[in-house]
């Protein structure tokens, strides 16, 4: 294991500072009267490791919950666990090396048996790694509550999510509908739309143009096109456009029918065709055909084989004819039941062919279709060649990556379709108030394009939810119906069960329990389980066990003021919980959320552990600490957008902001730590401009980052503070350190009462951000709470934000700036002193000439509009500012300039000797210049005083320096 940095030493020391004196629990108990501040975790699955992702997610809630309640409010942070659904299911079919849903009903003696054993070993695995989730939040500073925490799994949770069903079923919101979903045959189960968009792969597929004859037309087929060859023994029907020109044409004896805009798919397989006749695609409805395989011609009731009309058809790909299987296809089945058509299911729910299917019975779909393309070509019914493929997006299984198809079979849905509206309003124009008062139209997205972008766009085309799975390790659905009459009886709580003595409402037990039917029937429960979605969906009542108990607490929660996760949720959770909402109170589930995009590599690519292309966690906050990386998360790239991610970034945010802030403290108790001054003092009464100044830019700080976190952008709430403590540094304390240690006392008092009153507050608004930095300095700084987190955020105090100061400062560092640039192009150091600095006329206090000529390095200012000409003059300009310097450089001001480098070089050796500012020295000397010796002459108190020198005499020295080319021995001693 690699040593432990300082930083992450003194993070677990408070760490274990605020779990001993429970400061997170404090900072709720001393709101407990305030209003709430509601915020929604997103359960995740606890049977993997935690990964950046999700530390990305934890600091965006961590952050904006830490902000509001310093603001004031009660912000409770309540985790929870999805325990549900494919993702544990397939986590224990692995381990027991389980390939397909038969081998789970053998695992025992009886399909009772068997669901025991399964759904006990998914529920003994949900928990495996919540240690380790609880032990990453620990160390990067999220604060939570376990003692609450909820659980799909749990029965008082499931009893909320029947209410919800029995709800919904109530205001015919729910229906059970034999329709085409997403199926995957690896997993046996139909999975929802938005599943479906969670794993789009871009693979090879089949691509082949086969002909259709037509019945009683000599020697004339339909060119028709597909990409899924394995649908063909179910194919009814072909579709064409009714307002498409279709062309018959002659290719030797045959005649071919194609839509006339795609006749390039002819030329790119013949040389030579004769344009016959044009049709409008009307006239070839109802014209029959013969089918490409026998096996169900004396088996369907309706009549097939023929053409009908459709919407859909286009003429962007294929032949503008398109072949109908409305068992596979959603379009298909809808023009299936428009126009009367069989349905030939030719496939069994393993994704097999069927016994009738003779030629593939028993083989995958997928893998039939290469021997189907060669029965085509054998046939002369291919007209495109045996390997032609396309690369397109094809949908995976979210879980197991098996490729789904497409499949007709019964479901339960939610109505998503006849709320679309509501949907689409609560979004957009429902009227939300913060906890602030602000008000605002709509939900909150930040970024704010996902509003009518990516979760607008999906709002508009939304369809029925499949809420059930035909599986085993889910909430069951609360549905019993009658085996004699089909009547069915939705249940919505305990108490409907009748049955007090069921302990656990899973799989298999819930199943043996029976209603008696009015026709004097039994009912038995329909074997679904809930969509994990639907369960982490009812998340904002089912935690409280609403309606059966917390009413009041959900009430005045519900909608949440925040939530927070990735952007591939909005598709996920995000939709779900609105979904739900609007349905059950036609409201929406949330206020105000924040999305983030994916953490990738510094190139670009995934993380990955193949690749090795990061490092772990624990290691990555051992070597660099969590502020660091929180800090970087937060300001690095914009919110919504993805993040290119690396150690060396991390590191560069360590030593620019987090130690940058620890260094300023450090030299403030140089000097703070040993000086009595008033640490309650009134800013207003501030006389040095720098201390105006800095004060001022910490209101501006204030009110930027408090506006900013408002409004919940958190990266332009937090990048300000970098910029500050930039400037804190840079140019506040650098220009202010002589002041520390200068013997006017009533100066260097305030200087430092200043800095205390800036690092405290500082520490205030640094809290939600980095939350181990600005506890350890607000604890050295001895702030008035036994902890950063239990203050309340800083007020802006608008009449200490003297703009005029704040312009006439940028002005004096502009001229600065230009005057730095004429003596770097004159080559003339900063340590040598010039005569002169003239300016164009500027209204400046005095304070900042003087200021103005110490950062320049020059005697005397003049303020003029008309600069010299000579020789020795240099001038340096931008569109606002012009400087010149007098670069003649007299005697006087050289042996000055040489006074300056012997100061500086004697204060790093007493560094390197590691003495301290309260260390006095004796130096000796020794050196053969004469300009030195005039040096130490008429410098040598100034000297003194810099060096913290009590005696200075010429005698031997040890030390060799060269001061701007003369030499000089020196001996130090303490």
């Amino acid at each position: 294991m690699p040593k432990k940095s300082q930083f992450t030493q003194k993070e677990e020391e408070l760490i274990k500072f605020w779990e001993d004196n429970k400061i997170f629990e404090k900072s709720i108990k001393q709101r407990e009267s305030a209003s709430v501040f509601s915020f929604y975790d997103g359960p995740p699955f606890a049977t993997g490791s935690p990964h950046y992702g999700h530390v990305l997610a934890s600091t965006l809630k961590d952050t904006v919950t830490r902000y509001w309640t310093m603001r004031g409010y009660k912000v409770e942070r309540t985790v929870g666990w999805d325990c549900h659904g494919l993702p544990v299911e397939n986590l224990i079919e692995k381990e027991k090396k389980i390939k397909s849903k038969k081998e789970i009903l053998a695992l025992g003696k009886d399909e009772y048996e068997s669901i025991k054993i399964f759904n006990q070993a998914c529920a003994d695995s949900v928990f495996r790694c919540v240690d380790e989730w609880k032990e990453i939040f620990k160390r990067m500073g999220r604060w939570a509550n376990y003692e609450n925490q909820y659980a799909t799994m749990n029965n008082e949770y499931i009893e909320s999510v029947w209410w919800a069903f029995k709800e919904l079923f109530n205001k015919g919101f729910v229906y059970k509908g034999y329709r085409v979903s997403p199926y995957c045959p690896r997993c046996g189960t139909p999975l929802s739309n938005f599943e479906v968009n969670l794993n789009y792969l871009k693979v090879p597929d089949p691509s082949i143009y086969f002909k259709l004859k037509i019945k009683g037309q000599d020697n004339t087929y339909f060119l028709v096109w597909t990409t899924t060859p394995w649908t063909l023994p179910a194919n009814v029907a072909l579709a064409v456009g009714k307002d498409i020109d279709y062309a018959k044409i002659k290719i030797n004896n045959e005649f071919l029918i194609i839509a006339k805009p795609r006749l390039e798919v002819i030329e790119k397989y013949f040389k030579d065709y004769e344009m016959v006749e044009i049709y409008k695609g009307n006239k070839l409805v109802g014209w029959e055909y013969e089918p490409v395989f026998n096996y169900y011609i004396d088996k369907v009731d309706k009549k097939a084989w023929r053409v009908i009309a459709g919407d859909f058809v286009t003429v962007e790909d294929g032949t503008g004819i398109v072949h109908i299987a409305p068992a596979f296809g959603e379009d298909d089945m809808k023009a299936g039941e428009e126009n009367n058509l069989p349905l030939i299911m030719s496939v069994d729910l393993e994704g097999k062919f069927k016994s009738e299917v003779k030629d593939w019975a028993g083989q995958f779909v997928k893998d039939a279709d290469l021997g189907i393309i060669e029965y085509l070509k054998n046939n002369n019914i291919l007209i495109s060649e045996v390997g032609e493929k396309i690369e397109h997006d094809y949908p995976f299984c979210w879980r197991c990556d098996s490729p789904l198809i497409y499949y007709a079979l019964d479901a339960w849905y939610v109505a998503v379709t006849k709320i679309q509206d509501k949907l689409v309003k609560n979004n957009l124009q429902i009227k939300l108030k913060d906890p602030n008062g602000s008000e605002h139209q709509g939900i909150r997205w930040v970024p704010d394009h996902l509003k009518t972008g990516r979760f607008g766009k999906w709002l508009e085309g939304v369809k029925d939810w499949n809420i059930s799975r035909n599986r085993f390790w889910g909430a069951p659905l609360p549905v019993w119906q009658c085996e004699e009459c089909d009547q069915i009886k939705v249940v919505g709580s305990r108490a409907e069960l009748e049955n007090e003595e069921i302990k656990d409402f899973h799989r298999p037990y819930i199943d043996m329990i029976r209603f008696k039917c009015s026709c004097g029937g039994e009912m038995k429960r329909t074997e679904e389980v809930f969509d994990c979605w639907f369960e982490s969906g009812s998340m904002p009542y089912a935690q409280y066990h609403y309606p059966f108990e917390n009413k009041e607490k959900f009430e005045s929660g519900f909608p949440a003021d925040f939530i927070a996760e990735g952007l591939d949720q909005t598709r996920g959770w995000f939709y779900t919980l609105h979904v739900l909402a609007t349905a059950l109170f036609n409201q929406p589930a949330f206020k105000n959320v924040i999305v983030n995009g994916l953490i990738l590599a510094e190139d670009g690519k995934k993380l990955s552990k193949k690749l090795k292309n990061y490092t772990e966690l624990n290691v990555l906050f051992d070597k660099l600490g969590v502020d660091a990386l929180r800090y970087f998360l937060l300001t690095s790239t914009p919110i919504g957008e993805d993040y290119r991610f690396s150690d060396r970034m991390v590191e560069e945010t360590l030593r620019k902001t987090v130690m940058l802030l620890n260094n300023i403290y450090s030299f403030y108790s140089l000097y703070g730590d040993s000086v009595k001054f008033d640490r309650d003092f009134a800013p207003e009464n501030l006389e040095n401009v720098l201390d105006k100044w800095i004060v001022a830019k910490l209101n501006l700080l204030i009110n930027e980052t408090t506006k900013q976190m408002e409004v919940f952008d958190l990266t332009k709430a937090a990048r300000p503070i970098a910029e500050f403590i930039n400037e804190l540094s840079t140019w506040y304390l650098r220009r202010s350190r002589e002041r520390f240690k200068s013997s006017n006392e009533n100066d260097k008092k305030q200087a430092l009462a200043t800095m205390h009153y800036v690092l405290l507050n500082l520490c205030k608004v640094c809290a939600p951000f980095m939350p181990f930095v600005s506890e350890e300095i607000y604890q050295k700084l001895k702030g008035n709470k036994e902890s950063v987190h239990l203050e309340d955020w800083p007020e802006v105090a608008v009449e200490l934000i003297n703009t005029r100061l704040l312009e006439q400062m940028e002005s004096a560092r502009k001229i600065i700036e230009q005057a730095l640039a004429v003596r770097a192009k004159a080559g003339i150091k900063i340590r040598r002193p010039l005569s002169r600095l003239y300016i164009t006329k500027k209204s400046l206090p005095e304070e900042l000439f003087f200021l103005i000529k110490d950062e320049v390095n020059v005697k005397n200012i003049e303020l003029t509009d008309k600069f010299p000409s000579d020789k020795n003059f240099e001038t340096g300009a931008d569109e606002n500012y012009k400087v010149c310097l007098d670069l003649e450089i007299s005697e006087d001001l050289k042996l000055e300039g040489h006074a300056r480098e012997l100061v500086r070089q004697i204060n790093f050796l007493r560094k390197e000797k590691g003495l301290s500012i309260n260390d006095l020295i004796e130096l000796s000397y020794k050196t053969k210049s004469k300009t030195l010796k005039k040096t130490l002459e008429k410098f040598g108190e100034e000297i003194k005083a810099n060096t913290l020198t009590k005696k200075l005499i010429e005698d031997q020295g040890k030390e060799g320096l060269e001061i701007n080319g003369e030499k000089i021995l020196i001996t130090i001693r303490k």
